[in-house]
C-alpha cells in the first residue's frame, strides 16, 4: 500500500500540477509531467507485482485495479484541496464515494486462486 500511495503521489502531480503552472509552455508542461511519472511507474510496477495474486500477493488484477482507483481518490482529494486550492463539490464526494463503494465489493466475497 506505500508503494501505490508513493506512486500516486507522484502521478497526482505529474497530472495536475502544471495547472497551477500557467507560465509553462505545453511542451514544458509535457516535459516536467513525463519527469514526475517516472518515479511513479518505479513505484507502481513493484506495487502491483507484488500484490498479485501470480506473485503471491493477496489480490487479482481487477481487485488491484479497484484499489488503484480508490487511493487515487483519496490523494487527489488532498492535492486538489492543498495544492489547487479547490473544493470538490458535493456531487464529487458522492462519486467518490460510490468508488470507494466498488472497492468495498471488489474486497468482498471468496479470494480467487491462481489458476
Amino acid at each position: 500500500m506505500v508503494l501505490l500511495v508513493g506512486s500516486n503521489v507522484f502521478m497526482t502531480f505529474a497530472w495536475y500540477y502544471h495547472l497551477k503552472q500557467k507560465a509553462w509552455p505545453l511542451a514544458m508542461a509535457i516535459g516536467i509531467s513525463w519527469l514526475i511519472a517516472l518515479p511513479e511507474y518505479i513505484l507502481q510496477v513493484p506495487a502491483n507485482r507484488l500484490g498479485h495474486l501470480s506473485q503471491g500477493g493477496p489480490f487479482s488484477a481487477p481487485q488491484l485495479k479497484v484499489i488503484q482507483e480508490a487511493v487515487t481518490l483519496i490523494v487527489f482529494s488532498v492535492f486538489t484541496i492543498w495544492v489547487l486550492d479547490e473544493k470538490p463539490r458535493a456531487r464529487d464526494w458522492v462519486a467518490f464515494g460510490l468508488v470507494f463503494a466498488a472497492a468495498a465489493l471488489a474486497m468482498s466475497g471468496e479470494r480467487r486462486a491462481m489458476q
